[in-house]
C-alpha cells in the first residue's frame, strides 16, 4: 500500500465517522419566552398586572384573633360536671373568635374612567351562644340554659362590587354609614347602633377637585328591611374634606316604613398626633314601639350622638376613645390602645362599658368588659 492509498482511505473513514456523529447530535430547543409578573404602581402599593392583560390586581386581607371577657364581652355556659351530678349552674367563660378575611382589588383604565372591582369574603370560627334544653328521664324539658359552643360560622360575602368612574353596583354596606365614616377607631364603635349595614345598591359618587363630594345611593336593604316593592331605599349625602378635617352629612329614606333618618359629622385634625370627631343622627319615628323598624335608624329614640378622639402616643401606639348616648338613655363607651408590634401585626387591648336603656330592656343595669385583638394584615 502506497502513501497515496493510505491518505485516501483515512479521509474516507473520517468522513464516515463525522457523518455518523452528525446524525446522532442533540439539538437543544429554543427556550420558551418567560412572562414575568409586572408591578403596577398606578393604583397604589401591592398591585401587579394580571399576565396577558392591562388589568391590575391586588390581594390583601387579614387574620384576626379576638378574646373577650366580662359581663359585656364574655360568654356564659352551664357547668358540664355539675349538670352530670344533677345540678344546673352557669359559669363565665371566654368569648373567642378567629377570622380570616380575603380581599381582592382590580383596576384598569377605560375611555369612561377607571374600572374597578372589590371583594371581601370572611371565614370565621366563633364562640356561639345556644339554648340548651335540660330534660328528665322521660324526655321532658325541665329547664333551659345557655351553653357556649365553638364552631364555624357561615362564610359571608361582605363586599363585591364593580365601579366605573363614580358609579358603583353590587354588594356593599349602606352609604348611610360608609359615606360619613364609621363611628370611630374603637372595636365596639356601634354599641347603640349595631344594625343596618349590608345591602345591594346602585350608587354614584361625584368627587370634585376642591375636596367636595356628593353621593346618591339606591339600596335594597337586608333581612326584614329588604324592600317590599320596586321602590328602593334612598340615601343622599354631601362632604367637604380638607387637610384640617372634614364635614359630612347624609339623609336616608326607608321605602318600606316610609320614614327617614339623617346624620351629620365633623372631623378635626388638631395636629399631626391628635384628632377628634363629633357625630349626631336623628330619625323621624323614634318611638320605642317602632324600635329598629327604620333600616337607617337603629338606635333607641329619636336622636343619638357620638364623640371620639385618637392620639398618637408614638410611632407604634395610638390611643382611641369613644362615647355614644341616645334618647332612650343607653350609654356606650370604649377605649383602646392600638399597638403595632411589627409592620403588619397590631395588638389592640380594649375596655368597654355599656348602660342599658330602661325603656328598651326593662332595666338600667350596666356592664363592663374587656377584650384583646391580635391582627396580622397583609
Amino acid at each position: 500500500m502506497n502513501i497515496k492509498s493510505l491518505l485516501i482511505g483515512s479521509a474516507a473513514a473520517l468522513t464516515a465517522v463525522s457523518g455518523a456523529q452528525a446524525a446522532d447530535a442533540v439539538v437543544a430547543a429554543e427556550p420558551e419566552p418567560v412572562e414575568y409578573v409586572r408591578v403596577c404602581d398606578a393604583y397604589g402599593a401591592g398591585y401587579f398586572y394580571i399576565p396577558g392583560t392591562e388589568t391590575c390586581l391586588r390581594i390583601s386581607g387579614y387574620v384576626r384573633f379576638d378574646a373577650g371577657a366580662g359581663d359585656l364581652l364574655g360568654k356564659r355556659s352551664f357547668d358540664v360536671k355539675d349538670l352530670a351530678e344533677g345540678e344546673l349552674n352557669e359559669n363565665d367563660t371566654w368569648n373567642l373568635r378567629t377570622r380570616f378575611t380575603l380581599r381582592t382589588h382590580t383596576a384598569s383604565e377605560t375611555e369612561l374612567g377607571t374600572l374597578r372591582t372589590y371583594t371581601e369574603t370572611r371565614f370565621q370560627y366563633d364562640s356561639n351562644s345556644v339554648d340548651y334544653n335540660i330534660v328528665d328521664g322521660d324526655g321532658n324539658t325541665i329547664a333551659t340554659s345557655e351553653r357556649t359552643e365553638a364552631g364555624f360560622d357561615d362564610a359571608s360575602l361582605n363586599f363585591a362590587y364593580v365601579e366605573l368612574g363614580g358609579l358603583r353596583i353590587g354588594k356593599d354596606e349602606t352609604a348611610f354609614r360608609t359615606f360619613v365614616g364609621y363611628a370611630g377607631n374603637v372595636i365596639l364603635d356601634d354599641q347603640l347602633d349595631g344594625a343596618g349595614y349590608d345591602t345591594m345598591l346602585i350608587s354614584y359618587t361625584f368627587t370634585g377637585k376642591n375636596g367636595f363630594s356628593a353621593i346618591l345611593s339606591l339600596e335594597q336593604g337586608d333581612d326584614e328591611h329588604t324592600i317590599d316593592s320596586y321602590l328602593p331605599h334612598v340615601v343622599g349625602g354631601l362632604k367637604y374634606a380638607q387637610g384640617w378635617g372634614s364635614i359630612a352629612a347624609v339623609a336616608a329614606y326607608d321605602a318600606n316604613v316610609e320614614e327617614w333618618a339623617a346624620k351629620a359629622r365633623v372631623d378635626l385634625n388638631v395636629n399631626d398626633a391628635f384628632s377628634v370627631f363629633v357625630m349626631g343622627a336623628y330619625q323621624s319615628e323614634g318611638d320605642i314601639a317602632n324600635y329598629r323598624e327604620n333600616y337607617y335608624g337603629t338606635w333607641g329614640g329619636d336622636w343619638i350622638g357620638w364623640v371620639g378622639a385618637s392620639y398618637k402616643l408614638n410611632d407604634k401606639a395610638t390611643f382611641n376613645a369613644q362615647v355614644s348616648y341616645d334618647e332612650s338613655e343607653a350609654l356606650g363607651a370604649s377605649a383602646n390602645v392600638a399597638y403595632k408590634l411589627v409592620p403588619g401585626f397590631t395588638i389592640t387591648p380594649e375596655v368597654a362599658y355599656y348602660k342599658n336603656s330602661d325603656d328598651l330592656s326593662g332595666n338600667d343595669d350596666d356592664a363592663w368588659g374587656g377584650m384583646i385583638r391580635f391582627q396580622r394584615s397583609f
